[in-house]
């Protein structure tokens, strides 16, 4: 069974170690901890990691957070990966730091990346964790904090946060979307 894990965030030096970057984080530290590297690839750096008789094809779209459609789209179609199998890991104001909120389905709610998604799939129903980033910025500097880098604080808390994103990617894969959303969602 294959599987697609994309992980949103924008290419280049200068949004390494940004906010927006979660996804991306999730996935390097998933690839890091599973001994596997990314290779770049159409449409972004793929890795494939095997776990327990799943393929899991971890995605870093290279066409920039508002155009992370494209590259899910195409890889969906070359793997022939099913809507159903298909993860993607996105960064949430609403939601304090590093809680993780898991869905089946739903709308974009305000993430560019996720609404390209939706838009080039002609649906919104594939299963999403979102990484809680927190919102806590002045009025008119959204872009700001987003794009921001994190605090010491956020810094220290990242690799005990990115390790449960990935086991509940794992778990997506081995016991499906409701089972993992259960046992996962608010950690």
């Amino acid at each position: 069974m294959k599987y697609l894990i994309v992980g949103l965030g924008n290419i280049g030096a200068e949004y390494a170690d940004t906010r927006h970057n979660a996804g991306f984080d999730v996935l390097d530290a998933l690839a890091g901890a599973s001994n596997i590297s990314f290779s770049a690839a159409r449409y972004g750096a793929i890795a494939e990691l095997k776990h327990k008789g799943r393929t899991l094809l971890l995605l870093k779209p290279s066409t920039f957070m508002n155009l992370s459609g494209k590259a899910v789209r195409y890889w969906m179609d070359a793997e022939k990966i099913p809507a159903e199998n298909l993860l993607v890991i996105s960064d949430d104001i609403a939601l304090p730091f590093g809680t993780l909120r898991m869905r089946m389905r739903g709308s974009a709610g305000g993430h560019n990346g996720l609404k390209n998604i939706s838009e080039l799939l002609g649906h919104e129903n594939y299963a999403r964790i979102r990484f809680g980033i927190g919102g806590d910025f002045a009025r008119g500097h959204q872009v700001d904090y987003v794009l921001g880098t994190w605090t010491d604080e956020e810094r220290r808390a990242m690799p005990e946060r990115l390790k449960v994103f990935g086991e509940a990617i794992l778990s997506f894969a081995t016991i499906g979307a409701e089972r993992t959303m259960s046992l996962y969602n608010g950690k």
